[in-house]
């Protein structure tokens, strides 16, 4: 497909698991433009896992391109990937992969430790990521509480917030509505919506849920994006 302006785009990826020569994956191309929500729909075994691996550098296709913001990360090394990760994209995790036993306030800086320049935007990344919490409904105490001590759905929360702060130009949220209700889950991705316009940032989701369909800009299923022919893992 033809994207004016992708913040996201693939071209001719190919992608085998080592020693398992029959699981991979075969992405002819997908784009995502600068600023578009999009929601990638697809059920277990479709691949997804694998291609969110791909676009966060964390594996290399075989062959074929990888680029986030114009620069094709299946050319850096290793350390490099790393880096720019850290930089570009911001990750909302299924299971939100918080600290249990740091405070929330320290959960949601970590990025920063690994990104100077989303930390350069910061003049005070404390009040930051305080204002990220009440922006995202959580009480003000919250930033002073272990994060092992919250609720799902405050982690979820404090996981988005992780995920923004610093305005990283993608963000990346793979299943997070799936321990939610549907109240719930229309409150957060109201939420994560409001956020994602207000850091100027491109929002990917991933998910097996098609109810979630009329909130996004764009859905795609996993189908249109990979060969027929390719077995995903």
């Amino acid at each position: 497909m033809t994207t004016r302006n992708p913040i996201l785009a693939l071209n001719d990826v190919r992608y085998r698991w080592p020693g398992r020569a029959s699981f991979g994956l075969e992405i002819p191309g997908f784009a995502i433009a600068a600023g578009e929500t999009v929601l990638l729909l697809g059920e277990s075994g479709s691949g997804k896992s694998t291609l969110l691996s791909l676009i966060c550098g964390t594996i290399t296709p075989a062959s074929g391109s990888v680029s986030v913001g114009g620069t094709d990360i299946a050319t850096l090394s290793a350390g490099q990937r790393d880096s720019f990760r850290a930089e570009q994209i911001g990750l909302i995790f299924q299971q939100f992969n918080l600290l249990p036993y740091a405070s929330v306030l320290d959960n949601i800086l970590l990025p920063l430790r690994f990104a100077p320049v989303r930390r350069s935007r910061l003049a005070s990344p404390h009040q930051a990521a305080a204002d990220l919490c009440d922006d995202l409904g959580l009480p003000p105490d919250t930033v002073k509480a272990r994060a092992g001590t919250l609720s799902v759905g405050q982690q979820q929360r404090v996981a988005a917030a992780r995920a923004l702060i610093g305005a990283p130009p993608l963000i990346v949220a793979d299943e997070p509505t799936s321990a939610l209700d549907a109240a719930t889950q229309a409150t957060f991705l109201d939420l994560l919506f409001a956020q994602s316009r207000a850091h100027r940032s491109t929002l990917l989701m991933v998910s097996h849920d098609a109810r979630l369909a009329g909130q996004f800009d764009r859905v795609v299923e996993m189908s249109d994006v990979v060969t027929p022919q390719s077995q995903a893992a």
